[in-house]
């Protein structure tokens, strides 16, 4: 496995879009599409999308963020990983970690100490995924989300 970060742009967008989850997954994350366009309306430079690559294959979407001004006062300003998509077929084949593990290394090169995500609850979330990456629950919530957050 040789997975690498790519931009989305005009030419991958199509395969962007076209990545699809467990159908038993769609509820716990928003599709590509949508997160593809919460990144247009963010100011420049807080969200980070990236196709997850394979070869020639996209095999998963992330998407992180910078800087969000979590509680909307100023106070507390985080970083994290914002969307993780793997394809259904390329699922439990590491990409969800090296996603985890890339977002880790650019919040790092931008100064971070912390990645936090958040999930949905339940027996099809990924809250075991993220449990065994070493994330701790923060005992916040976000919505009706879980946050983690995972020292570096």
């Amino acid at each position: 496995m040789t997975p690498r970060l790519e931009e989305v742009t005009p030419e991958n967008f199509d395969t962007a879009v076209g990545i699809r989850v467990h159908p038993g997954q769609e509820h716990a994350v928003s599709p590509v599409v949508t997160s593809l366009a919460e990144a247009y309306v963010h100011p420049a430079g807080v969200a980070w999308p990236r196709l997850i690559v394979d070869g020639d294959r996209a095999v998963g979407f992330l998407m992180a963020f910078f800087g969000i001004d979590w509680h909307g006062d100023g106070s507390v300003h985080r970083s994290g990983l914002w969307r993780l998509n793997i394809a259904a077929d390329a699922q439990g084949r590491g990409y969800g970690r090296f996603a985890v593990d890339a977002v880790a290394a650019e919040i790092r090169r931008r100064g971070g100490r912390e990645l936090h995500v958040s999930w949905h609850p339940g027996p099809t979330g990924p809250e075991d995924f993220y449990l065994r990456l070493g994330f701790r629950r923060t005992g916040e919530t976000s919505g009706d989300q879980t946050v983690g957050v995972l020292a570096l």
